[in-house]
């Protein structure tokens, strides 16, 4: 009998709970007597915002600060060594500029294949998987023993450099919308920090110990900074778009308890991205437009930047510009120009200009910051490209060593704050599916204007600095034509999960 009343019981219940869900879809009013707590949600741009910028930001800003430091070294190094691989080997100009080319050919290379698998598998592994490769053959490049050697080894630390670029999209994803435009163009100041740590290098090592132990200390601080990269967590915004919400929750719960602040209340709920790393996102419907201006302006922004950087090294070097105070060495340099190989190695005069440039790349951050805020991320790439093509053909206009120096220093300023507006749209403009591989892309088609520019500047340059100089100042006002074309503006836009 008890069996047969409990198995009652059950009956009742089962057809209350169904008789109820009847009611429910009869009358949309009906109210249960039992009360269900709604769940609470929250996004990771929701967790991003609430948690704000602290603690963590700043130990992230300074790891990867330090990273972009050794990158900028890594890349600029070829500016300093140029002259004395130059005269060891015996090189002609071709010879010197298919170096720069060949370091971007392997970052092109390496650019989309980093771009691909940061999406695919993470930005933390392609980061710190690139800094190990890059410094390893930057080590071996200071063995060398030829000139085919030397272009082969610094090809790989090319593709090591790719990975290491991705650091950017990694802090991008961390940073809430309103702290962007005044936190991001802050990576000049490491940026010129390595620019002007390998000049000082060159000034001290190279007339003492050479080029060789120059490059073997320049890798050295890549040792320190590997265990620091533990302290840098994968991003909450990869993590949840592979499907991987309990990471990303431990992320955001570490952030907020540095930052001595709370998640929102409820859970993390994001949907899963299916299709993520793929192509067909940066060249669809959407975006097509988009991602051709881009490319287009990454090619742009690295071309007239090394334009600058090795236009500047080769007019010191040879001492061909037009000079109203010209010094004894000037002359010295110019009785040599003619020679099969031209082999004269920078005065302490030359370093010193280099490095008063590097400044330029700093000086204006500020200026770039206000210009962000208030006009957004389109106008300001017009304007300053607008600028960069008018300082270039002022380059050629016969002034004093001062005037020359004020001039590099304000063309630098450009040139790099130009890059970093690229970055920062590029990285603001994608979503999370395809925000690395969008960046590989773009750093892929920058690395072809990096390529080409040694070959105007430190080949054409020899023949005509007004022709050299003229391609710059031309691609400057066609990019600042197609930036104007761009549809989106990011200015102030949360980052987007899915296109």
């Amino acid at each position: 009998m008890g069996s047969l009343s409990r198995r009652s019981s059950k009956t009742q219940l089962v057809s209350a709970i169904e008789l109820q869900d009847v009611e429910v879809e009869d009358n949309p009013t009906f109210k249960p007597n039992i009360k269900v707590n709604e769940l609470q949600t929250y996004s990771v741009e929701d967790a991003v915002e609430t948690i704000g910028f602290g603690r963590f930001h700043v130990l992230l800003f300074l790891i990867m600060g330090s990273a972009t430091i050794l990158e900028a070294m890594e890349i600029m190094l070829l500016a300093v060594v140029s002259p004395e691989i130059r005269c060891e080997w015996q090189l002609k100009d071709w010879q010197v500029a298919l170096v720069s080319t060949m370091v971007f050919l392997g970052f092109m290379v390496c650019g989309v294949l980093s771009g691909y698998v940061a999406d695919r598998y993470g930005r933390w592994k392609v980061v710190f998987g690139g800094f190990v490769w890059s410094a390893y053959f930057s080590l071996l490049t200071s063995f060398a023993p030829s000139y085919g050697w030397f272009i082969f080894l610094r090809v790989m630390v090319g593709c090591g450099v790719a990975g290491v670029s991705q650091g950017f999209v990694l802090k991008t994803e961390f940073i809430p919308a309103k702290y962007r435009s005044s936190l991001l163009p802050l990576a000049s100041i490491f940026w010129m920090l390595g620019s002007m740590l390998i000049i000082v290098l060159g000034m001290t090592v190279v007339p003492t110990l050479g080029w060789r132990w120059m490059i073997r200390l320049s890798v050295t601080p890549s040792v320190f900074l590997l265990l620091l990269f533990r302290y840098i967590p994968e991003s909450a915004r990869y993590n949840v778009s592979a499907g991987n919400m309990k990471a990303a929750v431990e992320t955001l719960q570490r952030i907020a308890k540095m930052n001595r602040a709370s998640l929102p209340p409820g859970m993390l709920v994001e949907p899963l991205v299916k299709e993520r790393g793929s192509w067909r996102i940066l060249v669809g419907p959407m975006y097509r437009r988009t991602s051709l201006l881009l490319w287009f302006s990454w090619f742009v922004a690295s071309f007239s930047y090394y334009g600058s950087v090795l236009s500047s090294s080769e007019l010191l070097e040879k001492n061909l510009l037009c000079v109203t105070d010209a010094s004894a060495d000037h002359q010295v340099k110019h009785r040599k120009q003619g020679e099969l190989c031209y082999c004269v190695s920078f005065a302490q005069s030359d370093y010193q200009t280099l490095l008063i440039s590097c400044l330029g790349e700093i000086a204006l951050i500020p200026l770039n910051i206000l210009m962000l805020h208030l006009f957004g991320r389109r106008i300001c790439m017009v304007v300053l490209l607008l600028l960069a093509a008018m300082l270039f053909m002022l380059v050629n206009v016969c002034t004093t060593m001062v005037g020359f120096t004020v001039l590099l220093f304000l063309l630098r300023s450009l040139v790099s704050m130009n890059f970093n507006v690229v970055y920062i749209y590029t990285a603001e403009v994608y979503p999370t599916a395809a925000r690395s591989l969008g960046m590989g892309f773009c750093t892929s088609f920058s690395r072809i204007g990096g390529m080409i520019a040694p070959f105007i500047a430190q080949v054409l340059m020899s023949e005509s600095v007004m022709l050299a100089l003229l391609p710059f100042a031309i691609a400057c006002v066609l990019c600042g034509i197609g930036a104007f074309l761009l549809p989106i503006e990011t200015k102030g836009r949360a980052l987007l999960q899915e296109s």
